[in-house]
């Protein structure tokens, strides 16, 4: 970004932040128009003064006073609504692009980059209509970071922050190899969603992301730790709202720390009955 864009982004930011009541919109609009009129006049002026002269009592044609009058008013009006219109498309372009910026930032992690719960609801919502319209396996994956308060408590909240952030990274390159939706659903789990995944299809990619999350180790200046991950998987085998599938796959996660952690678990009995 250069520091002519800066400038003018924290000019507009200060301009638009002193218009927050009625009133002073209305007061704003008053000055613009005060400003229109007062160039208008002025611009007027000053044509007819290079034309006619300054002397009020010269006779001039009427004709000449009517082209005159009528240029005058063509050529200020279309330099006056373009600077104006030139303004306001400026101004417009900012807040779309103010308006797609805090739409990402609501939808995003910060931490990892990662879309976050409400990211994730609304793209899968999206995901989940077209799949079943398509008639399309999906799974979904709830993912937990094994022992990470004990992690926060022995190695601090910074490396336990740099443990989410290499979660992420490998999640996001997963996602990417494999066409998955994934995002930080919260604290320390992930949520991962595959379109036309069958549930041996889920399963080894389940089972590949928990050997991908445990195959480096996660290293800052004074520590090391292999970090390792649990996944409940979600498979139906018919229609699921998004709401059940996910609570399934919580559920199977709880079953895979159950088992001792750092595995792959589904909870059969219960995605079964999710289908319609």
């Amino acid at each position: 970004m250069t520091a002519a864009r800066v400038t003018y982004n924290s000019g507009l930011s200060r301009s638009m932040s002193d218009i927050q009541t009625q009133r002073e919109v209305l007061r704003h609009t008053a000055k613009r128009m005060a400003i229109a009129v007062s160039l208008t006049a002025v611009m007027t002026l000053a044509t007819v003064t290079l034309q006619l002269g300054t002397d009020l009592d010269a006779v001039v044609r009427v004709g000449h006073v009517l082209t005159l009058s009528l240029c005058a008013a063509i050529a200020i009006s279309a330099f006056l609504s373009g600077a104006l219109s030139y303004r306001s498309a400026l101004l417009m372009k900012e807040l779309t692009l103010t308006r797609a910026e805090l739409f990402r930032i609501s939808r995003t992690d910060k931490l990892t980059g990662l879309l976050n719960r409400r990211g994730f609801d609304e793209a899968a919502a999206v995901a989940l209509q077209s799949a079943h319209a398509a008639k399309r396996p999906v799974a979904a994956m709830m993912c937990d970071i094994d022992h990470f308060k004990a992690i926060n408590d022995h190695y601090g909240h910074e490396f336990g922050d740099r443990v989410l952030v290499n979660i992420g990274e490998v999640l996001q390159a997963f996602a990417a190899d494999n066409e998955l939706l994934v995002a930080r659903y919260g604290g320390e789990e992930f949520a991962v969603l595959a379109v036309g995944s069958t549930e041996q299809q889920a399963a080894i990619l389940g089972e590949a992301l928990r050997q991908g999350c445990c195959a480096r180790d996660v290293v800052d200046e004074d520590n090391s730790a292999r970090v390792t991950i649990s996944i409940g998987l979600a498979a139906p085998g018919g229609v699921a709202r998004l709401s059940q599938l996910m609570r399934v796959a919580d559920e199977a996660l709880y079953m895979a720390k159950r088992q001792g952690r750092n595995c792959v678990a589904r909870a059969i009995a219960v995605s079964d009955s999710l289908a319609a």
